[in-house]
């Protein structure tokens, strides 16, 4: 089932209403309204300090960001007052802008805790990981030694986001929030990623994405159904991805007329 054909009593993936955030006392994040559908894609755009990353701090509830008002809602379940790992386990992911290596855990037994976490299965079988590993590896076109790598330790700029989307793929979340997966990629990995985010979805048809960019230019690769600027903490316009050829014409400072 997609966004399409959902049922209209059926709640969205992410609901975010009203959201205000505060970063060491500052405010940074100043009534953020955001709906993205099951099986949706919307593309949030602003420039650099306009608080994309905050917000996506915040929805994985990292506690140096303090919501003052507003809420977060999941699948219908108000979780603003989760934390991280509550709410990684009901159905959120998060696809760092620079994804931290992790020397002496493997790909596969990282993944194993992972999805045994998701669902709630304290010893989850490591060849059915295993097994399921190499079934996306094959899907999202990875060489299969990859399972036995160290997590992202000397992994290159697009090793380490397609290993996000590897991720992604297995745990089966209800939403995922790619924090600037384009960020510090070539024009072949990032069509390689930009394949890899439509291959998910084909198989994952439920799942909302929420993808974070300052830039159009994976969005050459993905056509999102919705596109939403950011400027100072505020979502300033919504609309098609006719927003996002907009944005590649005349900058972020077209929107900012709209914001006064």
């Amino acid at each position: 089932m997609n966004a399409k054909n959902a049922s209209p009593t059926e709640p969205p993936a992410l609901e975010i209403q009203d959201l205000h955030v505060c970063v060491d006392g500052a405010p940074i994040l100043r009534g953020v309204t955001l709906t993205v559908g099951r099986g949706e894609l919307h593309a949030l755009m602003g420039p650099n300090g306009s608080g994309k990353s905050t917000l996506a701090k915040t929805l994985l509830g990292d506690p140096a960001y303090q919501v003052t008002a507003g809420t977060i809602s999941l699948a219908g379940t108000d979780i603003t007052g989760l934390d991280t790992a509550a709410r990684a386990a009901r159905g959120m992911f998060l696809g760092f802008q620079h994804p931290e290596e992790i020397p002496g855990v493997s790909v596969l037994n990282f993944l194993r805790q992972a999805m045994g976490a998701r669902q709630n299965i304290a010893d989850l079988s490591i060849l059915e990981v295993r097994m399921a590993l190499l079934e996306w590896t094959a899907k999202l076109k990875m060489d299969d030694r990859f399972v036995t790598r160290n997590l992202n330790e000397g992994f290159s700029g697009g090793e380490r986001k397609r290993n996000e989307l590897l991720q992604m793929a297995l745990l089966e979340p209800d939403v995922a929030v790619l924090d600037e997966t384009d960020s510090g990629l070539d024009i072949d990995a990032l069509r390689t990623v930009g394949e890899g985010i439509s291959t998910v979805r084909s198989e994952r048809s439920n799942l909302g994405i929420l993808l974070i960019t300052h830039y159009r230019r994976i969005l050459a690769h993905l056509v999102p159904d919705r596109v939403h600027i950011l400027l100072d903490g505020r979502i300033v316009d919504s609309g098609g991805p006719e927003l996002a050829d907009r944005v590649e014409a005349d900058g972020f400072d077209a929107f900012r007329t709209v914001a006064a």
